[in-house]
């Protein structure tokens, strides 16, 4: 369900100029006489990476009687009806007028989200403007100008905080997620046991398991039920070398162990206890990490294990061969005892909630500022400080972000992984991809550094 915005405001203070920026084309007719918008226009938009639908508004004149303006400003309330979020512009060279004061009563009677923008603050001039719009009750006003495209972030993420607190009606996904199955995949290389914990996770033998490598051929998907949440559990063949994979049968088990892999949400990656990490181990957690999965290690067989030098290997492992996602979660297993498999499961639902994660606003944005103000961005290839505007959460599963700066070129992947390791330390985000995009400010078709 995209984000529905209604664009109100007095006639001539420039709506239509706004709305056929956010179309990218000229949708609407500009003019300098007053009201030339009568009636809605509706228009499928992007603003970065937000789509929106805007809704064009016919200027506000009040009238009590039966005439033409009556009847354009019946249209301008349906717009807000069917909106989301109301983008009130009022014109800040002008200052404050009447209307705008009469028409800001009637839009908080009417329960919506607002974004105040002040509009034609191409200079200082307007201040006085801005600050004098808190009277409104509207809450913070913008400077704006949708002639020139200033201030189009702030309205971006103005619009983005409102998409958030509609996640929950537009996305059903998060309470219907417990309705649909979690899809989980258990990859490995052969004889490591993944066959023998789907049995045991399941508490039935469906999977045929024995001491030969290499008795899976197939991805093997099987629905049950853990705690009252549905599991689309799925078991693979294990992945040796491609080097050593000669038979076209065993090429084919291994592609579909892959798309198995690929297209589950969270993926347990099944370890011999006495072959920790090694580098087929390394090859498939990577390319798992590397396709927005979120990742738990089960280190089998532990019932027979060298405990202290298995997890000492696996510790130093993962500490350096596979820095790209710190905190993976590691439960010790063993798979033929039954042993620790509800914590394994439990590891399970909570890199899933991970990966699910929107993170508010707010905190978001306040560890940015910290962030900025500890160890700001080095100096970039014109050996000018690279400023960092802005930052928001663009989507989840995994989490990624975009931050907007005015001057991105040359910032180093040094610093991208030090905003990706406090993102991790400081939300909880240990066992997942996450990806960082950098934006340059002030034009949303400029190309993108990505992380």
């Amino acid at each position: 369900m995209v984000l529905k915005a209604a664009i109100i405001g007095r006639a001539n203070v420039g709506k239509s100029t706004l709305f056929n920026r956010l179309a990218g084309r000229k949708v609407a007719i500009v003019h300098d006489k007053p009201g030339v918008t009568r009636d809605r226009k509706m228009v499928e938009a992007k603003l970065f990476d937000l789509p929106i639908r805007v809704i064009d508004t016919a200027g506000y004149e009040y009238s009590n009687t039966d005439n033409i303006e009556k009847r354009m400003w019946e249209q301008t309330k349906k717009a807000i009806d069917d909106a989301d979020v109301v983008i009130f512009m009022f014109d800040a060279r002008d200052g404050l007028q009447p209307y705008d004061e009469h028409l800001a009563g009637l839009v908080r009677q009417m329960n919506k989200p607002v974004v105040l923008l002040a509009n034609k603050c191409e200079g200082k001039l307007q201040e006085d403007s801005i600050f004098e719009a808190y009277k409104l009750g509207l809450g913070q006003p913008m400077a704006f100008s949708a002639e020139h495209g200033l201030g189009l972030q702030d309205l971006y993420l103005a619009l983005k905080e409102v998409d958030a607190t509609f996640e929950d009606k537009k996305d059903s996904k998060v309470a219907a997620e417990n309705e649909k199955p979690l899809q989980l995949a258990i990859v490995g290389r052969p004889n490591v046991g993944k066959s023998t914990l789907v049995n045991a996770l399941l508490n039935d033998e469906r999977m045929l398991t024995g001491p030969e490598a290499g008795i899976t051929r197939d991805a093997i998907a099987n629905e049950f039920i853990y705690n009252g949440r549905k599991i689309n559990l799925v078991d693979t063949a294990g992945l040796r070398k491609h080097a050593k994979i000669e038979d076209s049968l065993e090429k084919m088990a291994a592609a579909a162990t892959k798309h198995a892999a690929f297209m589950a949400q969270v993926v347990v990656l099944v370890l011999d206890a006495d072959g920790v990490l090694d580098k087929q181990d390394l090859t498939i957690a990577r390319q798992v990490l590397d396709e927005g999965r979120a990742l738990v290690i089960a280190l089998n067989k532990w019932d027979i294990a060298n405990r202290k030098e298995a997890l000492d290997k696996l510790n130093y492992k993962l500490m350096t061969s596979l820095t790209q996602a710190e905190g993976i979660p590691t439960v010790t297993i063993s798979a033929l005892k039954k042993e620790n498999l509800d914590k394994l499961m439990r590891a399970v639902f909570k890199v899933y909630d991970r990966w699910n994660v929107r993170i508010p606003t707010s905190p978001l944005n306040q560890w940015f500022a910290d962030i900025l103000d500890n160890n700001p961005p080095p100096l970039g290839k014109n050996k000018r400080r690279i400023k960092l505007r802005y930052i928001t959460q663009a989507k989840t599963r995994p989490p990624a972000f975009y931050i907007f700066s005015s001057n991105p070129e040359g910032l180093p992947d040094s610093y991208l992984r030090y905003l990706v390791n406090s993102l991790r330390e400081t939300f909880d985000l240990g066992g997942i991809p996450i990806r960082i995009t950098v934006r340059k400010t002030g034009n949303p078709y400029a190309e993108d550094k990505k992380k």
